[in-house]
C-alpha cells in the first residue's frame, strides 16, 4: 500500500448517542470511535477464535441465499476488472451461509502475502432479512430522526482478505468492525478526478471504481493519483472499532485478517420522496454533457442559481402562493414531477 502520512482522527470513551454527527458532516471530517462496539457478542467471539464468530453468525442463519464473490487467487484479493476493462474479474452465485463459510475456513491457514488461495466475500447484505435476531444483539441503537432517517439499512459483510477497490455511496456511513481488521483509505469527494474512475455501467458492486492499483500505481497512466494521495487519510480499525463519514467520500476498503466481518449503517440526511441525484447525473449526460461549451456554462450558472444555492432563493422575490416548484419540496410536487419527467422523457 502506498505511503499516506495523515491519518484519521481518533475519538475514544464516547457512547453511540454521543456521536456528533452533525459535526462529521458539516465539516467533512471521518472519525474512528475507537472501541465503541467492543462489547458486541459477535465482536467477542471474534476475538476468540475465527471458528467461534462463523459459529455465531450461524446461530442467526435462516437459510436464505446470500449472494456471494469468488476471485482466483491471481487477483489478490482486489474485486475488479480484467486487464481489457470488458468484464469484472470475479464469479457471483448465491449460496447457503454455511457452504460459503466452509470455504471461507478452508482459506485461514493460507499466507495474506502470497495469492494462494481463491478471494471470497457476501457483500452488503440486510442483516435482518439474512440474519434474523443478530442485530437485537450486535446493534449501536442509534436513532437518527434528527438526522432525516430514522430505519437506517444495517448490512453485514463477510470474507477473507479481500480490496473493495475505491469507490463512494450515496449515503453516510456508520461502519463497525466486528471481525478482523480493516483499512479504509478515504478521500473527499473533490478528488474524483484524480482517482480514475472506471465505467457508469459495469461495476463490481453498484458504484464506479477507481481504476487504480493502489498497492502499485501506474503514475505514468494515471498521473493526476499523486494529487489524490496528497489528500488522503487512513483509518485503521481493529475489532469493536466505529467509522463514520460522509456521503460521497471515496473509500477503498481492505479485509486484512484471514476472516473479517464488517457491519454498516447507511442513512440519508434526506426525505425518503426525493429521487437519487444519481438519476440527475446520468441524464445530465443524456442532456447536457456534449453540449458546446458556452452552453454548458450558461446551463451551469442556472444550475447553481435553481439547485446548488440555497434552496430558498430562487423563489425568494415571488408571493408565496405562487412559488410552485420552487417553494419547499414535498411527497405531492415529487410525484407531480416525477410523473412529469416520465412523460418527459417517454418520447
Amino acid at each position: 500500500m502506498t505511503d499516506i502520512a495523515r491519518r484519521t482522527p481518533v475519538v475514544e470513551g464516547l457512547t453511540p448517542e454521543q456521536i456528533p454527527f452533525d459535526e462529521i458532516l458539516t465539516l467533512q471530517r471521518p472519525t474512528i470511535f475507537r472501541g465503541m462496539a467492543r462489547d458486541w457478542p459477535l465482536v467477542r467471539a471474534g476475538l476468540r477464535s475465527p471458528r467461534a464468530a462463523m459459529d455465531y453468525l450461524l446461530s442467526h442463519d435462516r437459510g436464505e441465499r446470500f449472494v456471494g464473490y469468488t476471485g482466483a487467487p491471481e487477483i489478490k484479493g482486489r474485486f475488479g476488472y480484467d486487464e481489457a476493462v470488458a468484464r469484472l474479474n470475479f464469479q457471483t452465485e448465491r449460496t447457503p451461509l454455511p457452504a460459503f463459510l466452509k470455504r471461507i475456513e478452508q482459506t485461514l491457514d493460507e499466507p495474506g502475502d502470497e495469492p494462494g488461495a481463491p478471494s471470497l466475500y457476501i457483500g452488503s447484505s440486510d442483516i435482518d432479512a439474512y440474519l434474523p435476531g443478530l442485530r437485537a444483539e450486535n446493534d449501536l441503537g442509534l436513532d437518527l430522526t434528527a438526522l432525516g432517517d430514522a430505519t437506517p439499512l444495517a448490512s453485514i459483510w463477510i470474507g477473507n482478505r479481500t480490496v473493495a477497490a475505491a469507490h463512494y455511496d450515496m449515503s453516510n456511513n456508520i461502519a463497525v468492525c466486528a471481525v478482523g481488521r480493516r483499512r479504509f483509505t478515504l478521500f473527499p469527494p473533490e478528488q474524483v478526478e484524480n482517482l480514475y474512475p472506471g465505467p457508469l455501467d459495469m461495476t463490481p458492486g453498484g458504484q464506479a471504481v477507481s481504476m487504480v492499483d493502489f498497492d502499485a500505481p501506474d503514475f505514468e497512466r494515471f498521473p493526476r493519483f499523486r494529487d489524490a494521495l496528497a489528500a488522503a487519510q487512513v483509518a485503521e480499525l481493529e475489532p469493536g472499532d466505529v467509522l463514520v463519514y460522509p456521503a460521497l467520500w471515496w473509500h477503498q476498503v481492505e479485509a486484512l485478517a484471514p476472516f473479517n466481518v464488517l457491519v454498516n449503517y447507511w442513512w440519508n440526511a434526506a426525505p425518503a420522496f426525493m429521487d437519487t441525484p444519481m438519476n440527475t447525473l446520468l441524464h445530465g449526460l443524456l442532456s447536457l454533457r456534449d453540449r458546446p461549451d458556452f452552453e454548458k456554462q450558461a446551463w451551469k450558472k442556472l444550475f447553481d442559481y435553481y439547485v446548488f444555492g440555497p434552496a430558498d432563493r430562487a423563489g425568494a422575490h415571488l408571493p408565496e402562493g405562487a412559488r410552485g416548484d420552487l417553494g419547499p419540496m414535498d411527497d405531492r410536487k415529487a410525484r407531480r414531477l416525477r410523473a412529469y419527467l416520465l412523460n418527459r422523457l417517454n418520447r
